[in-house]
């Protein structure tokens, strides 16, 4: 062994020792901090369905493809990455000698092939990111950069050290093939034979270069390990773990579904016998978080894909879900010392050991304002109208919604702090059983004048009805939802369908009261209703509003509610393919379809609203047809009435219904079509503003996907 290669290896021996005594100690920490959250035993069933889901989510980077560009560079920067390992091993055996390469598998042709291609694909991927990272830095002007907030000399460190290591590699196997010494044949190592071709035999060369490979990738590692909130390098292991106990393994795409049920000690909160003094009413603390929540804050990668998605950031609001992950990450870790002593269990002793930012960290109110040094700020809390785009985006299942919601509880629960205007609706919810405050004797006039009879399940036998019709608040009290109340009812008269009403037996399902956070008021009136349903025998609900289709479908089951729940554009469809309705006059002009987020996002349902709108408009073509808006789908953007929004006044930035309705109007349609009592009002109120204002064609006009069908088919 000559001089150069002595020298290469104390180097390389010295700052791997000092790396990985680093990295085991910080993740020891990481291990301590994320165990301080909240017990939750329902992250460990069904661990084959979880670790396939895992594999798909990463592996096939199923997440990261819907943004075709970044997830195609982002794989194969994450199998270089992979293989890097690999290499930088190999780089032990090539420090000591120059002619080494990994034992076993080293000198095998194929294995020279796919590292070699890896090597430059990963190369050429990592320099497509940076590209993208510099084309979209935060420091331009523009707040719609999905960086802003993000930590940015991290990136940078990442990125470029991959970088480095790629070109090491290459460098070494280019010297190997000057010396002649490569293993494999030209056709299994082209890029590495041609750069050997160019470079001067030099043997001592692979040993220095071997070693500053080895050098810049455990500094790496020292960087993230004096990092512990690294999560743009952390996520790289983190993320396997986080996707594989994300909480809704088997369901099709990531929609949300249900909401988290609220727990203490990791069990569901029995009001009957829950005690304020001693259960946990939502998260008024970071570490009353569950350790999959620790999990989320530690994994966050910001990239700022849920941010580049938020209707709240979008339209000038203070939230981001990624500076929220990040804020309560920042805090956690900050406030960890603290908790790890003993936290307010702690002797003097143990207290006099821990750090002064922590004893100050923990005096911090998780909800605050500016002048309270709040963690997270109320507004930044109030915005969120749990759209989940930000879970739809986000490729490390970070659950955003869930722990906004946890807070809102505690929020809304103990210290009965929130929007004013929202407290009208909950009043109206516990006294009236709807967010109006209408009686309730009127919940079944939207009946009246239609021509035909509408039975109610107390006055049918069992089993003569196929489906109930679950009308809903605003189907029944608000103006421009009962008109698709009433054209979904004759549709599914004129097709035959057997349905029934609750009539004045329906309440509201609860689905506001639960997204602002009085989980007692949703109980309240869930179990009023789940008792209503299972004794009038109820199978089959057939719902027009996607909130309370949401709701029925998958979180009345947690309180004993089991039922087949179709939403109304679902059950349209299937009757159009059946030939049971006919549509004999299309529209006039285009119609566009805006997706609600509680149908699309949180339910997967996508394709029956525009199947609808399909026989009856036909194919796109000349001034005709449907025209899809920039952001549909997944990608939908929110009408702002979600997470009780619709009773909370929007007093910051621009108005979340004007964004989308300019996005519909921009499509030059004359119908906008929804299929969501909610988001009817929103965007009509915005196209009424837009007309009042002359920035809006007078024909334009907001209708449900029903009303479109039920013209097409009397006409």
């Amino acid at each position: 062994m000559g001089a150069v290669q002595i020298v290469a290896t104390v180097v390389a021996a010295a700052i791997t020792v000092v790396a990985v005594a680093l990295v085991v100690r910080t993740v020891r920490r990481m291990l301590s901090v994320i165990r301080l959250g909240q017990p939750d035993p329902t992250r460990g069933d069904n661990r084959g369905l979880r670790l396939r889901n895992m594999l798909a989510e990463t592996l096939g980077h199923t997440r990261m493809l819907r943004w075709t560009v970044v997830g195609a560079a982002h794989w194969f920067v994450m199998i270089a990455f992979i293989v890097l390992s690999l290499l930088v091993l190999e780089a032990y055996f090539e420090v000591v000698k120059p002619g080494n390469g990994l034992p076993l598998v080293g000198a095998w042709n194929i294995y020279g092939l796919v590292t070699e291609w890896i090597g430059v694909l990963g190369f050429i991927g990592i320099l497509v990111l940076i590209g993208i990272r510099l084309r979209n830095l935060p420091s331009n002007p523009n707040r719609r950069s999905r960086f802003t907030g993000s930590t940015m000399w991290q990136a940078y460190y990442v990125e470029y050290t991959i970088l480095a290591v790629l070109i090491c590699g290459f460098f070494i196997r280019g010297f190997k093939a000057a010396n002649d010494e490569l293993e494999w044949p030209v056709w299994a190592a082209p890029v590495s034979h041609a750069l050997g071709s160019v470079l001067p035999a030099w043997p001592a060369a692979v040993s220095l270069i071997a070693m500053v490979k080895i050098i810049v990738s455990m500094a790496w590692v020292i960087v993230i390990a004096s990092n512990i909130t690294m999560g743009v390098a952390w996520h790289r292991f983190l993320a396997f773990f986080n996707i594989f106990f994300k909480r809704t393994p088997g369901r099709k795409g990531s929609g949300l579904g249900a909401l988290r049920p609220m727990t203490s000690q990791g069990k569901p909160l029995d009001f009957e016998e829950a005690d304020p003094e001693k259960d946990q009413f939502g998260v008024a603390t970071v570490e009353q978080f569950s350790w999959k929540g620790m999990l989320d804050f530690t994994t966050c990668t910001e990239c700022g894909r849920c941010q580049s998605q938020c209707p709240a950031w979008n339209t000038g609001k203070p939230l981001s879900p990624k500076l929220l992950i990040l804020n309560l990450r920042d805090h956690a870790y900050a406030k960890a010392p603290y908790l790890l002593a003993g936290g307010d269990n702690a002797t003097q002793e143990a207290l006099a050991k821990v750090d002064v930012l922590a004893l100050a960290e923990k005096d911090r109110p998780l909800i605050g304002g500016a002048d309270e040094h709040g963690v997270i700020d109320p507004d930044v809390l109030w915005s969120c109208t749990t759209c989940g785009a930000c879970v739809e985006q986000c490729p490390v299942d970070i659950e955003h919604v869930d722990h906004i919601v946890d807070m809102r509880r505690y929020q809304v629960l103990i210290e009965s702090n929130f929007p004013t205007e929202a407290g009208v609706m909950l009043r109206n919810l516990e006294n009236k059983g709807n967010p109006w405050g209408a009686a309730q004797s009127t919940r079944d006039d939207w009946t009246k004048g239609l021509g035909f009879e509408v039975p109610n399940v107390a006055e049918v036998e069992e089993g003569d009805f196929e489906y109930l019709f679950w009308v809903g608040c605003a189907g029944a009290f608000e103006d421009r939802a009962k008109k698709t109340t009433r054209a979904v009812a004759t549709l599914l008269h004129e097709a035959g369908v057997k349905f029934a009403i609750l009539g004045q037996g329906e309440t509201c399902t609860g689905d506001p009261a639960r997204r602002i956070g009085n989980e007692f008021v949703f109980q309240m009136l869930a179990q009023q209703n789940v008792e209503t349903l299972n004794e009038a025998g109820v199978k089959k609900i057939v719902a027009t509003c996607p909130h309370c289709f949401n709701t029925l479908s998958n979180e009345y089951g947690q309180l004993g509610g089991h039922y087949d729940v179709i939403h109304h554009t679902q059950l349209l469809a299937q009757l159009v393919a059946a030939g049971k309705l006919t549509p004999v006059q299309p529209l006039d002009g285009s119609v566009t379809y805006h997706d609600p987020c509680y149908l699309g996002r949180h339910n997967r349902v996508f394709a029956p609203p525009r199947e609808v709108l399909g026989a009856v408009a036909g194919p796109e073509r000349d001034g005709a047809g449907l025209v899809e808006m920039d952001r549909f789908a997944e990608r939908s953007f929110c009408c702002g009435a979600g997470g009780a929004r619709m009773w909370m006044e929007e007093r910051i930035g621009k108005r979340i219904n004007v964004e989308r309705v300019e996005e519909a109007l921009s499509t030059g349609a004359k119908t906008v079509a929804v299929a969501c009592p909610f988001c009817l009002t929103m965007l009509g109120d915005g196209v009424t503003g837009k007309k009042a204002a002359g920035a809006a064609p007078e024909e334009v006009e907001v209708v449900d996907v029903a009303s479109v069908l039920l013209r097409a088919v009397q006409q």
